[in-house]
């Protein structure tokens, strides 16, 4: 037995070396005990309660936000208290005593442990940390979030916005309590920042549910949340919004605005393989690169006729007729060493991304009649 008994030891203590996270520590006071609260409630430091019950998907969803509030705030123990009661198992007594009707319910003690506020704002870290912060003046610790790149829209300034003639404007009409509007959010943000350095292509919001924007929401036909419109260029455009009944995903927005704005954004922020590229002019390459030196002459002058669009064009052939088919080759090399590193800013790494896109016009490709030739020789 005393064998039995060690080996069961030594298998827990593996067991705990495995997963040492299995019991983790939280900052969250647990005062569910009568004899806890006493001790912990009242003792001249204010707390934010939540009263919550095991089973309740609410409090489910709640419990990682209110373990990162407690542990933004683990810092100043000193001059706020997180604490939580289950108020349908030990704390039923505590939570009868304080009227708590459902769960979870939030409630703000003072320092002599009265309730001095039910707390009734909005349930993500964000609005936690501001409640907290601005009943105490402690800040948390919290890292501030990345500036957002989309554009805020109110009733004061969306004509001036989505009605500008000149832009391409998507717009997700959201309310603040919408659950898939706080899903939509991180994938929204993301997309705004692909797009931040495209003037003329907007991702903007606007908060349909704030009462001084709902003339907006109205004259729009918003009667759910998201509902999301795209105000494309030119007057007729902005007349009659597109509704966007598309996927959710980033790429899925990604393609939408590339197709509508003429964009060639790519999933990260920076350009895909189309930026700066002409099919008509990739075939001149193909032509060029399968020319001789006098019949090159030539191609470089038809080129030269097409417009702007070719200048890129132009000055690879003009590299090529000086420095022979091997600056491909090596100067795609180089180019796709800077674009791997990143550490350019985003404009500079677009100037980059096109001329890679336009020296791949150039590497060589087999023709259709090669291909089936090498097919028929396998």
């Amino acid at each position: 037995m005393k064998v039995a008994s060690f080996f069961f030891t030594l298998g827990l203590s593996a067991l705990a070396l495995a997963h040492p996270g299995h019991e983790t520590r939280s900052n969250v006071k647990e005062v569910s005990a009568q004899s806890t609260w006493d001790s912990t409630i009242g003792k001249g430091v204010p707390a934010l309660v939540e009263f919550f019950a095991p089973w309740c998907g609410h409090c489910k969803n709640l419990a990682p936000k209110y373990e990162q509030l407690a542990d933004a705030f683990e810092h100043a123990k000193d001059k706020v208290i997180i604490a939580k009661v289950d108020a349908d198992g030990e704390g039923k007594p505590l939570g009868q005593k304080y009227d708590v009707k459902g769960y979870p319910t939030l409630k703000w003690f003072d320092g002599d442990g009265n309730v001095a506020e039910d707390y009734e704002g909005g349930r993500e870290l964000e609005d936690l940390v501001k409640f907290i912060t601005d009943k105490t003046g402690v800040k948390s610790n919290l890292k501030p979030p990345p500036p957002s790149e989309v554009t805020s829209l109110t009733i004061s300034n969306f004509d001036s916005v989505a009605l500008d003639d000149t832009k391409d404007v998507l717009v997700t009409f959201t309310a603040p309590w919408c659950g898939h509007c706080k899903s939509l959010k991180p994938v929204y943000e993301n997309v705004a920042r692909y797009f931040k350095d495209e003037k003329n292509c907007i991702v903007a919001n606007m908060d349909a549910d704030a009462a001084y924007n709902k003339p907006v929401a109205q004259k729009y036909g918003v009667a759910s949340y998201p509902t999301i419109k795209f105000f494309g260029k030119g007057e007729d455009n902005k007349e009659k919004p597109i509704a966007y009944n598309g996927g959710r995903s980033e790429q899925a927005f990604v393609d939408f605005l590339n197709e509508k704005c003429g964009t060639h954004r790519a999933i990260g922020g920076g350009l895909n393989d189309f930026a700066g590229r002409v099919p008509s002019l990739d075939e001149l390459a193909q032509k060029f690169i399968d020319a001789t030196t006098d019949v090159r002459t030539t191609i470089l002058d038809e080129a030269a006729s097409l417009g702007k669009d070719a200048k890129g064009y132009i000055r690879v052939m003009e590299k090529i007729v000086t420095k022979s088919n091997d600056y491909i080759t090596k100067e795609l090399k180089r180019l796709e060493s800077i674009l791997a590193k990143g550490t350019l800013g985003s404009q500079k790494l677009d100037e980059i991304k096109i001329k890679f896109n336009v020296l791949s016009a150039f590497v060589k490709r087999e023709t259709p009649e090669k291909l089936s030739r090498a097919e028929d020789e396998l």
